[in-house]
């Protein structure tokens, strides 16, 4: 291991390119070895400075645009109605919200791991916002309650299963886009 850092070692005279800005800052830690001997390993990058946008006063903030902050080192996103939150069903309430409910149900099978599932949250959320009233929408974490993923044959994630009466009419596998999930919820209501 010493002859790899030995063989990388940058002389005392070398610099950083001077192209770079005088915001970005260098150091040069020494290394100590089993040996005793010192020696000036690669330069270490501290960061970067974060400035905000110059303010234009033509321009004007609407509540749908997200705002940036007046400090310099962080930025604040204000984003509105982007994701609602839907019911959870588990084991113990499936029978109830799902099997013995009046008119279609919606289930979207789905993990806290799973990033499409993610994905795809906010649209369950607006199809449940836009059906309201002719459809109940519910997400069921299969991490939680894998017997009624395993009774219903959930081998991926995201899985939306359409029940009408507590019968499965309908299933769609994926991250599909929002038109895919309103032509199957169509065909049911």
């Amino acid at each position: 291991m010493a002859a790899v850092l030995e063989s990388m070692v940058l002389s005392a005279s070398s610099r950083p390119p001077s192209s770079l800005p005088p915001s970005m800052t260098f150091s040069s830690p020494r290394i100590s070895l089993s040996s005793g001997r010192k020696i000036q390993s690669l330069p270490g990058f501290i960061g970067l400075k974060i400035q905000a946008p110059l303010k234009s006063p033509s321009a004007s903030l609407s509540s749908k645009v997200p705002r940036v902050s007046s400090h310099k080192t962080s930025i604040v996103c204000e984003a509105q109605d982007t994701a609602l939150d839907i019911p959870t069903v588990n084991d113990t309430t499936w029978q109830s919200l799902v099997l013995k409910a009046d008119g279609p149900v919606l289930v979207e099978f789905w993990a806290p791991w799973c990033g499409p599932c993610r994905m795809i949250h906010p649209v369950i959320g607006e199809l449940a916002q836009q059906y309201a009233g002719k459809l109940k929408c519910f997400k069921l974490n299969t991490d939680e309650s894998p017997s009624i993923a395993t009774q219903y044959g959930i081998r991926s994630i995201p899985t939306i299963i359409i029940f009408v009466n507590g019968e499965k009419k309908d299933a769609v596998i994926g991250a599909v886009p929002k038109s895919t999930l309103t032509a199957s919820i169509e065909k049911f209501l």
